[in-house]
């Protein structure tokens, strides 16, 4: 098994920039599929953004492609995502996780271990 903590959030202008960290421990992180999904209250978690275990395949929801970037180093246990072009509507508290099928799966339900969840707020 293995525990996620997500690290970086916090309070940035429309237009600016943020870089999200999740560190991993227990199970090589090298294992799983790295994924990051967001959510706002009221509303179901969504899928962001996942890198697959090579760290080769990525794909991301169509509302941050081109804005955000997701990598991760394996020999550290870390998944990363780099946001940029920040809107008011990114803001949400966003969650790293770890899958256990394919990367591509953007169901929830695919992606059994979760960190507790940064803030990200972006004021116009």
């Amino acid at each position: 098994q293995v525990q996620l903590v997500e690290s970086g959030g916090g309070l940035v202008q429309a237009g600016g920039s943020l870089r999200l960290s999740c560190a991993a421990s227990g199970r090589p992180f090298s294992t799983y599929p790295g994924g990051w999904f967001r959510q706002i209250p009221g509303k179901e978690r969504e899928f962001v953004a996942s890198m697959n275990r090579g760290g080769v395949g990525t794909l991301y929801a169509d509302s941050v492609k081109g804005r955000f970037t997701i990598s991760r180093d394996n020999a550290n246990n870390a998944v990363y995502l780099l946001m940029g072009s920040l809107k008011p509507e990114d803001t949400a508290v966003y969650y790293c996780a770890a899958g256990r099928g394919a990367y591509y799966s953007t169901s929830t339900l695919d992606w059994p271990y979760w960190g507790q969840g940064t803030q990200v707020t972006v004021s116009s």
